[in-house]
């Protein structure tokens, strides 16, 4: 019986960075402000620059609608991009999966 000494670096590395990550994502969280207290930093200003300039700076007098279309457009676009190109690649991989059944 031989002592793999390869074998316990790979998962003696593995276990070490599992306990890197856990340990940024677990001092990440405790970071994090108070979840709906309204002294955070995101509830000083974008709310009520939204309400305030929505109309003047998009035009539109629905602020949702500002807001999704105006504030947030690339945003969006990219998040339609992301699942547009994911239900593409499925349907490619289905079609792909279905042809040589045939």
């Amino acid at each position: 019986m031989t002592f793999n000494w390869r074998e316990l670096l790979y998962v003696s590395f593995i276990f070490l960075l599992v306990g890197l990550v856990g340990t940024v994502l677990f001092m990440t969280v405790f970071e994090m402000p108070v979840y709906g207290e309204v002294t955070n930093p995101t509830n000083n200003y974008l709310m009520q620059r939204y309400v305030d300039m929505g109309v003047e700076e998009s035009g539109g007098f629905n602020y949702v609608t500002n807001i999704l279309l105006d504030y947030r457009g690339y945003d969006t676009l990219l998040e339609t991009t992301v699942i547009f190109t994911a239900v593409m690649s499925i349907i490619i991989v289905w079609g792909a999966q279905g042809g040589k059944d045939d």
